[in-house]
């Protein structure tokens, strides 16, 4: 009977532990907290049922309560599933105040109960990670900062540490920066970064302009930048669509965008709309997502070209009204330059770059993209046919393909377009050299005046 009793209380106690012990992950923090963080873990336990959960935070020897079953504080426990439970709380140095500058480990242990309490089942995990208080610095180096409205500008500006990610934000959109050594190609203070930037043409003259520097850990600081603004008007104009047009556009556009629906491809009247619309807005974001993949480096030289014995057909953010029969069918803001030679002609390279796009583009037919390097980028448009492909390096003046009417063209021409973080900016600035060299090389020559540029395309002089 002994015998029985000890083999079915064994059998009872590994029957308990058959589930294991809790699992814990903890997801956050991460690498680094600073003035803010968070503490996010699950625990996977059998119908969620834990006897104990005890958090802590080690740092130099000292151990600090966070959570537990009986005093959860700031935190949140909630079922996550059947069987996990999902721990969130704040931990940052606002939260924690005992947090320091260093290293920090936070340290979990769950526990379930089995066989009526009599066998304890126990796991712990722990998550070590950095503590950053200090916020970076940051400070404007250049001087004289004047941007049109729709156009674009230039800041040099010093950040500490030299790793943290900066930039400029113009309200609610940000500008990356780069390292002005390798950007200009000049030997440099290791602080020193810059950043093309715009006023967009649906920006406010007021919207206020910044530079920033956040790290790992959310430590931020800013720096305003001191900025004259200049207004310009933009012009309105009226554009007709007749059925010969709509039948040409409307079909080749859906075939060669086979990932974009419209509602009723009979009705092409509407599905112009979707198309002026939805299909526009489409490529827009597929044009700023190809910044991400802009050169560190300064690859232009000099002033970017118009195209050749070109007539302006349409200007920059241009506010268009559609009309169908007489009847308002839709409103656009066309953001570009309309250009137009003769049927056909050669499309150069308004200057130095590497190809980034080469294909069909939605509104824009076929369509090259060069990539200038730190942000700065060009757009093709409406080609009838194109002579590079990605990743081919081109210079200014060489052949990209020839002028048509892909796309919504209404007629033979080059839509051309410069982009800063894929942006669309006024051209006109970047065609005039006087600008260029006010607004960028000389900020590049006050900030390290005692370097010589070290390659060909970096410094004009």
């Amino acid at each position: 009977m002994v015998l029985a009793l000890a083999i079915a209380a064994g059998g009872a106690w590994w029957y308990a532990g058959r589930g294991g012990a809790p699992a814990i992950a903890v997801q956050q923090p991460g690498k680094v907290v600073g003035q803010a963080g968070t503490l996010d873990l699950t625990v996977t336990t059998p119908r969620g049922e834990l006897s104990g959960l005890d958090v802590t935070l080690e740092q130099n020897g000292q151990r600090y309560p966070l959570f537990s079953l009986a005093q959860q504080d700031r935190a949140v426990l909630k079922q996550d599933g059947p069987d996990r439970l999902r721990l969130t709380r704040p931990i940052g140095r606002a939260d924690v105040p005992q947090l320091k500058s260093g290293q920090a480990t936070v340290n979990v242990t769950a526990t379930r109960s089995a066989l009526y309490n009599l066998r304890q089942l126990t796991s712990t995990d722990r998550r070590t990670f950095q503590v950053r208080l200090e916020r970076p610095r940051v400070s404007i180096a250049s001087t004289h900062h004047f941007v049109n409205h729709g156009g674009a500008e230039m800041v040099v500006y010093r950040v500490t540490p030299t790793d943290v990610r900066s930039g400029v934000r113009v309200g609610d959109v940000t500008y990356r920066g780069y390292p002005l050594a390798e950007a200009a190609g000049v030997q440099a203070d290791p602080s020193l970064h810059l950043a093309f930037f715009a006023l967009l043409y649906d920006q406010d003259l007021n919207t206020p302009i910044q530079v920033f520097a956040i790290d790992e850990a959310g430590n931020q600081s800013t720096a305003a930048i001191d900025v004259k603004v200049f207004p310009k008007s933009f012009r309105r104009s009226r554009i007709e669509v007749n059925d010969p047009f709509l039948q040409r556009v409307v079909p080749a556009i859906l075939e060669n965008t086979p990932d974009f629906k419209v509602d009723n491809p009979d009705d092409l009247v509407a599905s112009y709309v979707q198309i002026n619309r939805d299909l526009r807005q489409k490529n827009a974001e597929q044009i700023a997502a190809l910044a991400d993949k802009s050169a560190p480096q300064i690859l232009w030289d000099g002033a970017f070209q118009q195209l050749g014995n070109s007539q302006v057909e349409s200007l920059f953010a241009d506010h268009r009204t559609y009309f169908y029969k007489g009847n308002e069918i839709d409103q656009q803001v066309h953001l570009g330059f309309d250009l137009a030679v003769t049927a056909a002609v050669p499309v150069h390279a308004a200057n130095r770059g590497h190809v980034l796009y080469a294909d069909p583009l939605g509104i824009y037919g076929n369509c090259v993209i060069l990539d200038h390097g730190v942000g700065v980028q060009s757009l093709y448009a409406h080609l009838s046919s194109m002579d590079v492909k990605p990743g081919d390096t081109v210079e200014k003046g060489q052949t990209l393909g020839r002028s048509g009417m892909t796309g919504l063209a209404g007629g033979d021409h080059l839509h051309f377009t410069m982009l800063v973080d894929g942006r669309p900016v006024n051209s006109v600035e970047w065609w005039d050299a006087h600008w260029l060299q006010d607004r960028v090389f000389r900020k590049i020559r006050e900030a390290a005046p005692a370097a010589a540029p070290i390659t060909t395309a970096a410094v004009a002089q």
